[in-house]
């Protein structure tokens, strides 16, 4: 279960703090404002940091430093705009700049300056998921969240004193370079890169992405050359206030709109690809996102209408068709999912997860001969690679449909092999047993499935229903109470049993409220009335 919070109500140190000692695993999700950041434990120890649109500064430290040369670090950009999954580490280390053990200390200062950088927060909200890891998992670190605390502590104690004098990165400042000359003091490193920059035209943010130091060095190096009356402020930059749809802010708000919606926040990530939207209409890959959040809220008409827009501004792509396909299917529009199903199997005739959607949507209009057809091709083109949990599901179906139940039960059996905590395929495989007369495997693969998933009350149900066509109503009793007890609404058919059970107790008046709660539910429910009848006649 997820951990949430505000930073209002528990510090960004207090929360490391908690994980540390709880020895969690998973991702911590930061938010401030429009900014987002993530700090990734191992348990208990911080093995991986970032914040979403800030400058990688690996490069820059290593060049800082004097590790590498501006010349090394300039090859190593242009390596990567060629091959855009490689990290600029690891081109570093294949080219022969760094070592590999280098790489991996200067990863973890790079680590360090981010969490550094997310201890500044005041405002915003965190999220923790367990066992969630990076995208990327190369050169993990191990850090102690409490060896970071101090120094982090220290800076943001004197990050207060900065923002008294830069309360906002969008001022820009200017050197007085007479008194400064004239006074003859002896400048910081960090003072003397910054100096040349200070020339009334860029604002803090420039000055960070231009100097190459991070936000705390840049900041205590201003605070000093302000306090000391060498630099003075001369406006503010209008990078807030611009309106046109320039590259930077497009992409900006589209990194922040993916890293929302990889980490589940799915109200702000839509917030940022509608800016996107705004900025550049044009973009269909925003369209296709922001179908994507729609359907994930299960939001059937907005998806369809995104996915729509997405395929009319992109050029209908399969990954677009097949969403729009689903889309379609949940909303109950048949004939558009498999028009759609089409053209996307046409565009992408050897893509497995298309084939095997066109053949469910074939399945669930009820032809199983041109679902086990298209099912059977989706086989196919998966060659060696492994068959999806929804094939083994759909194809078994399309099997029984055509009460080929032999091969249903064989399809599903290697579905479990293969996916051996799947719950729904081993309840198909319970119900398809209890077809064939194999009721106590049934029952001990459903009381299985339903010990690693409790949750389902689906499961609860069906194994309720094995008991009771076994004339075992003891066990069937318990299995139906779990299934409404998750599930109130679950069916009338569980209370109309429940009441049965309850009537071969001797327990009347509890029948009839089983009884009654049954035709609350479907007042069609013929056999529940007549058992009312039945009841009320006999007082």
């Amino acid at each position: 279960m997820a951990i949430k919070g505000s930073l209002k109500e528990a510090s960004l140190p207090d929360v490391l703090q908690m994980l540390s000692l709880g020895r969690k695993s998973g991702c911590l999700a930061i938010t401030d404002r429009s900014s987002l950041g993530y700090i990734f434990f191992e348990n208990g120890r911080i093995s991986y940091a970032t914040v979403v649109n800030r400058r990688d500064r690996l490069g820059d430290i290593l060049s800082q430093r004097g590790r590498i040369t501006a010349q090394q670090l300039e090859e190593a950009i242009q390596l990567q705009d060629r091959d855009r999954d490689k990290k600029l580490g690891e081109i570093l280390v294949e080219t022969g700049a760094i070592s590999r053990p280098e790489l991996e200390h200067f990863i973890r200062i790079q680590i360090e300056e981010a969490v550094y950088f997310l201890l500044t927060w005041r405002r915003g909200a965190f999220t923790f998921e367990s066992d969630v890891k990076p995208h990327r998992q190369d050169f993990l670190v191990a850090i102690d969240p409490e060896a970071l605390l101090l120094e982090g502590a220290r800076r943001v104690d004197e990050w207060s004193l900065i923002e008294k004098k830069i309360p906002s990165f969008d001022i820009v400042f200017k050197v007085d370079e007479a008194h400064l000359k004239s006074a003859a003091v002896s400048l910081t490193d960090e003072q003397q890169v910054i100096v040349p920059l200070l020339d009334g035209t860029r604002d803090v943010t420039v000055l960070v992405e231009e100097s190459t130091l991070v936000e705390f060095e840049v900041g205590k190096a201003l605070y000093g050359l302000i306090t000391a009356g060498f630099v003075h402020r001369v406006g503010r930059s209008d990078v807030g206030e611009k309106t046109e749809a320039t590259d930077v802010r497009v992409d900006e708000h589209r990194n922040l709109g993916v890293a929302f919606y990889r980490t589940g926040m799915l109200e702000e990530s839509l917030r940022e690809f509608r800016r996107v939207v705004e900025l550049r209409p044009s973009d269909g890959s925003t369209y296709f996102y922001i179908g994507l959040i729609h359907f994930r809220q299960a939001q059937w008409p907005q998806a369809i209408e995104f996915f729509r827009e997405a395929a009319e501004r992109g050029g209908s792509r399969p990954a677009v068709l097949y969403d729009l396909a689903l889309s379609y299917e949940k909303n109950g529009q048949f004939d558009e999912a498999e028009a759609t199903y089409a053209e996307a199997a046409t565009r992408a005739r050897r893509d497995p997860r298309i084939m095997t959607g066109w053949g469910v949507g074939a399945l669930l209009r009820g032809d199983y001969e041109v679902a086990a057809g298209r099912l059977d091709r989706a086989q196919e083109v998966t060659g060696d690679d492994q068959l999806s949990a929804l094939w083994y599901w759909g194809r078994s179906l399309a099997a029984a449909g055509l009460e080929e139940y032999h091969e249903a039960e064989s399809i599903l059996r290697d579905g479990v092999a293969a996916y051996p905590e799947h719950s729904v395929l081993r309840n198909n495989l319970g119900a398809l047993l209890e077809l064939l007369g194999c009721v106590d495997e049934a029952i001990e693969l459903l009381q299985a499935a339903l010990a690693d998933e409790p949750s389902l009350p689906q499961l609860s149900k069906n194994l309720g229903d094995l008991h009771y066509r076994s004339a075992r109503y003891d066990d069937a009793w318990d299995a139906y109470q779990r299934a409404v007890k998750l599930q109130p609404e679950l069916g009338d058919d569980v209370y109309f049993k429940l009441g049965n059970i309850a009537y071969k107790r001797l327990d009347r008046e509890l029948a009839s409220e089983l009884w009654k709660r049954a035709l609350e539910i479907n007042p069609n429910h013929e056999l529940a009335l007549t058992n009312l009848e039945t009841v009320s006649a006999l007082k």
